[in-house]
């Protein structure tokens, strides 16, 4: 197994501060510097034309890091709104909403994906047999 050297945290995640579980963009600073410098640029771009209080902003910003799964941002947003004013009321909403919205697009999503399939025993078999698909 390679390990990979992870730099301090550099670019787009410096913005983001120290998380347990810890967000650095180490693999990117290494060997794509100018990347994780045009994401800092992106943010430092967002938060000067930033047109949301606050609050609402670390709502939305948490709501996304759960559907991108991305554990030190979910971390951090949900402490950002609580600083920035939200209640866990507002929080657990926020949460639920996103969950519902994500479960509803995927099922959507996915019926979109599959219906012009043509699915049969058969031909389930035989893919199962080869062990293909995404699922091995």
């Amino acid at each position: 197994m390679t390990t990979i050297e992870q730099p301090s945290t550099t670019g787009a995640c410096a913005s983001a501060g120290t998380v347990t579980g810890g967000c650095t963009q180490g693999f990117l600073a290494t060997h794509l510097a100018p990347v994780t410098d045009a994401l800092a640029g992106l943010d430092r771009a967002l938060a000067g034309v930033q047109t949301l209080d606050t609050k609402t902003d670390e709502l939305i910003r948490f709501a996304l890091s759960i559907k991108a799964r991305s554990e030190p941002c979910v971390r951090k947003h949900f402490s950002g709104s609580l600083a920035a004013g939200a209640t866990e009321a507002e929080i657990a909403y926020v949460f639920a909403l996103t969950m519902r919205e994500a479960a509803g697009a995927d099922g959507c999503w996915t019926h979109g994906v599959i219906s012009d399939l043509a699915v049969s025993a058969e031909s389930a078999a035989i893919d199962d047999d080869a062990g293909g698909g995404c699922c091995g």
